[in-house]
């Protein structure tokens, strides 16, 4: 009787590829759990959960993303000195101004997992805040999403 095997991926084995996504009038929730999944590789028939087979991202027209609703001015970004009274909250709207890389990164940070392989995948990320990024060597596909 012969029984199928189940494929596991080998890390050495992963073709990787690259891909630049526009994120021009995209909806940030939308978009990052798309972009999660590329990251992962679970849109490749390899993909195995404990191995990295995703691809790298080159997001461009960060700071024109966009959100549904009140988001802007209700949603809150938190972080924390680590010392007592330390916490420090930012709008979306305001760190839109200031960083608009970071809503993209962090919204697709939560879908990715939280362990190791998933702060190794977040580093396949580039975001840029405008049209132009410097990953034009390795010859990125247009991924529409």
């Amino acid at each position: 009787m012969r029984t199928q095997k189940t494929f596991m991926a080998k890390p050495q084995e992963v073709e990787r590829r690259w891909y630049v996504v526009d994120a021009k009038d995209k909806v940030v929730g939308r978009l990052a759990s798309k972009i999660a999944m590329v990251l992962m590789g679970k849109h490749k028939p390899q993909y195995t959960p404990h191995v990295d087979a995703g691809d790298f991202v080159v997001v461009i027209n960060a700071s024109r993303v966009r959100f549904t609703g009140r988001k802007w001015e209700q949603k809150c970004y938190y972080r924390h000195s680590g010392y007592p009274g330390g916490l420090k909250v930012k709008k979306a709207k305001e760190l839109l101004e200031s960083k608009p890389e970071e809503i993209l990164r962090h919204a697709v940070r939560g879908m990715l997992p939280k362990n190791n392989l998933g702060r190794r995948l977040l580093k396949k990320l580039k975001i840029y805040p405008g049209e132009s990024h410097p990953h034009q060597a390795q010859q990125p596909a247009k991924l529409e999403l």
